[in-house]
């Protein structure tokens, strides 16, 4: 056998031998197989940080690129919403009959709606730090704060001619504040989202000063504010635009102005490619929204008629959009973390080269049984296991073929583990330990020579090792009971005593002692 020959292991013979280079012989790919075992922790943290919570910069879901569900079925809401527009389009004038209680029931939902879906948006503000996120939770802000006065401010819910010093002309013209000033938000978030993908120095997330970001909300406040007063206490600065329940001439073009708001906000969003999911939903918002407005403000005649009514219901459907979508989001979110969570705990819980479970593991499963033998009067035994040499064969064979003996001794012990509540573990860099459950040490000492036997049949080559042509083992086994008032530690401080003695002896034997009487009870050697 060449000295110099590179180590590879035949994984369906359990045999060892040469090839002449590392990864060409013909075992090589199920060998690389185990040895991908070591990028396991890697491979696992990607997979969480694809769940969009352990990245660096979290990319959440409605910031990612749509698909052609996502299209379709944008498509889809689109088409049904325009379908019935249309045909409602012919009957808008039709008059209905009053329902005092609409009013306040449509803009309490809405506003629920929007408050709902601004506080969700600026709480992706405060991870993202983006400044068109902060535009667009700000418009659903000024949305909500409009409706809130238009409701107060309606005529013959609170008070006969509305709350706020409202006029005949009031809730009218709140009305166009408010749907007048949402496309505003709408394009602000557009360009803003443009210029930060050209300039994203310049729109980094922290360039934008704390300052700014808390006196936005009540900038925003009060732009409604002002919106709401011009309508009521400046009402008389404003031209008539509703004659008792009806619209007068100056309405149309008003209304008219509006809806081409809306339409260049719709054109604005369009344009600011590549798209977002948060993008195509927008457009869809903003496509129901000029319905809204067609039907409540253009088609109709005056309050209460089926545009009236229509229209509102347009408002609402589109005001949920993306607060369903927002409310999904953060489900999808949650479930992921908790998969992150179990992930975490089972990488926690197992060595990533070996598969076995970790240190850690161990120590925590004898934490366990030690009190369950306190309390139970039954024997517990430790086992310290160090494959002889281990720092050699490294030296001799390189990290990757020390990896596939690892790998090949922790599935060799792991057989032997054949109980509920046995473990074997990983416990050092070429050193495992293992649990045996109402054990005691002569039943301890058996397991652990058939477990010195089993690796020495692996018939690993070794070449500088001082015991034998092949990989061997050294076993410390330390027997004893649980008891109240002492640190299971102690079984593996005296398991690792009685594997200096093992190795002290020439190694790939077994040494066994029982805690307390420190008694060495035999030295089996090969």
């Amino acid at each position: 056998m060449a000295h110099n020959a590179p180590l590879s292991r035949n994984i369906q013979s359990g045999k060892w031998g040469n090839s002449q280079l590392p990864g060409r012989g013909r075992h090589h790919k199920k060998a690389v197989r185990y040895g991908r075992a070591r990028d396991a922790t890697t491979a696992a943290r990607g997979a969480i940080v694809a769940s969009g919570y352990l990245e660096v910069q979290p990319g959440l879901l409605l910031s990612l690129s749509p698909g052609r569900r996502t299209y379709r079925m944008a498509r889809a809401v689109a088409l049904v919403s325009l379908l019935v527009f249309i045909s409602m389009v012919p009957f808008a004038k039709v008059r209905l009959a009053q329902l005092p209680s609409f009013i306040p029931t449509y803009e309490s939902a809405l506003i629920l709606n929007d408050l709902m879906t601004s506080a969700l948006l600026f709480g992706q503000f405060a991870i993202t730090r983006s400044r068109a996120m902060l535009a667009l939770a700000s418009g659903y802000l000024f949305t909500a704060t409009a409706a809130i006065g238009h409701l107060l401010s309606f005529p013959g819910l609170f008070a006969p001619g509305g709350l706020l010093g409202a006029g005949p002309q009031s809730t009218a013209w709140i009305y166009m504040f408010w749907h007048a000033g949402f496309p505003l938000f709408v394009m602000a978030y557009a360009v803003l989202k443009v210029r930060e993908d050209q300039e994203p120095d310049r729109f980094a997330a922290g360039t934008l000063k704390r300052r700014t970001t808390v006196l936005i909300i009540p900038a925003v406040l009060g732009a409604a504010g002002a919106c709401v007063a011009l309508a009521t206490a400046g009402q008389d600065w404003l031209p008539a635009i509703m004659v008792a329940n009806r619209y007068t001439s100056i309405m149309w073009m008003v209304a008219g102005a509006t809806w081409c708001f809306c339409v260049v906000a719709l054109a604005v969003l369009w344009r600011s490619k590549p798209h977002l999911t948060l993008d195509i939903w927008l457009m869809v918002v903003l496509c129901v929204w000029i319905c809204d407005v067609a039907l409540s403000a253009v088609f109709n005649g005056g309050r209460y008629d089926l545009g009236f009514y229509a229209g509102r219901i347009f408002g609402l459907m589109g005001a949920s959009f993306i607060l369903l979508l927002l409310l999904i989001e953060n489900s999808v979110l949650h479930s992921r973390l908790a998969a992150a969570r179990t992930e975490l705990k089972r990488l926690a819980a197992n060595d990533p080269l070996t598969g076995i479970a970790s240190r850690h593991t161990f120590e925590s499963g004898l934490s366990e049984a030690w009190q369950r033998g306190a309390h139970a009067g039954s024997p517990l035994s430790s086992l310290m296991i160090e494959i002889d040499g281990f720092k050699d064969f490294n030296d001799r064979y390189g990290q990757f073929q020390g990896d596939q003996c690892l790998i090949a001794v922790a599935q060799c012990l792991a057989k032997h583990v054949r109980r509920d509540g046995d473990l074997v573990a990983r416990h050092g860099n070429g050193t495992f330990a293992m649990l045996l459950q109402d054990t005691d040490l002569p039943a301890a000492e058996k397991i652990a020579q058939r477990l010195r036997e089993a690796v020495a049949a692996l018939a690993i080559p070794h070449m500088r090792s001082a015991v034998a042509g092949h990989v061997t083992v050294s076993v410390g086994v330390a027997s004893g009971w649980g008891q109240e008032g002492v640190l299971p530690q102690v079984l593996i401080k005296a398991a690792d005593g009685a594997l200096d003695e093992a190795r002290g002896g020439g190694g790939d034997g077994v040494v066994g002692v029982v805690v307390r009487r420190r008694l060495v009870r035999g030295v089996v050697t090969a």
